[in-house]
């Protein structure tokens, strides 16, 4: 199993930025998918889900500026970042999630400063 993070960077206050999470060696469509997020010296927090119905649940740090989407047929999952804040800034991580089974990306780094 391989979930491959690409799209971080930096970005000033206010801007946008789209991750991207691809995956392989896993059946994706029956995959929760997730975007997590870690800052220096915080335990790694939920952002976003999406279920393999494309329902998606938010932190609510992020609620209407962030969107969660998936497309099943390239295995890849999708977190528009819209408004983004200094606050935002942390290794974004990638989740499978299938059951009991949990499987992660290396992480993508987004900066939000000035």
């Amino acid at each position: 199993v391989q979930l491959v993070e690409s799209g971080g960077g930096l970005v000033q206050p206010g801007g946008s930025l789209r991750l991207s999470c691809a995956a392989s060696g896993v059946i994706f469509s029956i995959y929760t998918m997730g975007w997590y997020r870690q800052a220096p010296g915080k335990q790694r927090e939920l952002v976003a889900t999406i279920t393999t119905g494309s329902r998606s649940n938010y932190a609510d740090s992020v609620k209407g500026r962030f969107t969660i989407s998936r497309d099943n047929a390239k295995n890849t999952v999708y977190l528009q970042m819209n408004s983004l804040k200094p606050e935002d800034t942390a290794v974004y991580y990638c989740n499978a999630h299938f059951l009991g089974s949990d499987f992660w990306g290396q992480g993508t780094q987004v900066t939000v400063s000035s």
